[in-house]
Formats: C-alpha cells, structure tokens, sequence
C-alpha cells in the first residue's frame, strides 16, 4: 500500500469519530433530562402548534362546618307547675264553722279558695276560742310544704275541731277566728265563725291539719 493510500484511511477515520462526537446524545439536544415536551399538533394552514399540557385542577375545599345552635335554657321554674303556688291567707279563703258533735263539742270547720290562682292550705289552721287565751292545741302530724294540700279556685279544705268533753275545768265560748299559717310574717286578718255554747276544755281541746275531706277531718 502506498504511502498515500493510507494517509487517505487515516484522515477518513479522524473525520467519521469528528461527526459521532458532535451528534445528539442519548438525552436529547434540548430540554435537558427527564423534561417532557409538548406534543406538536398540525394547523389547518400546515404549521405544527404546540398543544401546552393541561393544568391540574384545584381540589375542592371541605365545606364548612354548621356551628351548634344554643338552646334558649327554659324560663325558672317553667317545668314546675307549682312553682308560683303560694300559701294560702285568710285574704285567699272563707271560712264556716259546723256543730258535728255536741257531746264533744266538735266542729267541722271549712275553708275555700275565693281568688283566681291556686294556693296551699299549709299544716294546721291557727284557731282561737272567744276571748281565751292561747289557740287550740294541734292534733295529728301535718305534710310539708311541698305535699300541702292545694288548693285550686272553688276547692275546699277540712279541718277538725274539738272543744273536749266538759270536765270543769273549760268555759263555754259563742265564737272562734281562724287564721292560716303561712311560715311568713305576713299580717292576717282573723275569719271569725259563730260557736254557741261551745265548751272548751283547756287540756283536751285540739284540731286536725288541712283535709281534702270533711270525713277524714272528723275522724282523727
């Protein structure tokens, strides 16, 4: 081979590694790796358009919560039906007195509610004989207040009174007053009954509390 020959192979070798290190690597020429491109579109006119990629669409946010309402809290004593229901005064009631037993000198006596609200006949009546002194002794427990009989406008309550067999001891009375406890300092005025000839025994007179009727009150 002649000395031309092989400087003409050599110089085609140099010039074919020049152009595989000069070509587009593996990566591609633009964009760097890993960066998509956008997919080229065909226009009506011929000329590729890039069609930009979508946009990712906003999540939509949790609705907002619905506070709690406050219950409006119930007026006092609302749920209680006696909760206004006061003792009963002598301003509240009338009064009568009736001859049950002559023998010892019992009567009944009687009260009603003459208002327009309800009220509660409290423990025993408070009765006093003519112009003696003291009142008549209590027979018999009494409920408490809150089991005091009520009384709505019309009704009655019972009570028993017992003057006690004459032993010579007592005196005779033509009246009593009645007046009502009311576990207040309230100033009451007394509701008087005509008793004729009522014997009072200052040892063994006494009365019943408050009944809702005349039998149990005349049988204590």
């Amino acid at each position: 081979m002649s000395t031309v020959r092989k400087a003409a192979i050599a110089l085609a070798a140099v010039s074919a590694l020049a152009l595989t290190a000069c070509g587009p690597t593996d990566d591609g020429a633009a964009g760097g790796p890993g960066t998509p491109s956008a997919s080229p579109t065909t226009s009506p006119g011929g000329s590729a358009t890039a069609t930009p990629a979508p946009s990712a669409t906003p999540s939509k946010s949790g609705a907002p919560k619905k506070t709690a309402t406050p219950t409006k809290p119930p007026k006092p004593g609302s749920t209680d039906p006696d909760y206004d229901v006061f003792p009963c005064s002598t301003f509240d009631v009338t009064f009568t007195a009736s001859l049950a037993e002559p023998t010892t000198s019992s009567y009944l006596l009687k009260i009603t509610n003459k208002g327009t609200k309800a009220c509660r006949a409290l423990g025993h009546p408070i009765v006093t004989f003519g112009d003696l002194d003291g009142q008549a002794t209590e027979r018999g427990a009494a409920p408490g207040i809150e089991d005091a009989l009520r009384l709505e406008p019309g009704q009655s309550a019972y009570a028993g009174l017992m003057g006690g067999a004459a032993d010579g001891k007592g005196k005779t009375v033509n009246s009593i007053a009645l007046t009502m406890s009311t576990e207040s300092d309230l100033t009451q005025t007394p509701l008087k009954a005509s008793t004729p000839g009522l014997y009072v025994s200052p040892t063994k007179n006494s009365v019943t509390a408050w009944m809702n009727n005349a039998e149990d009150a005349l049988s204590l």
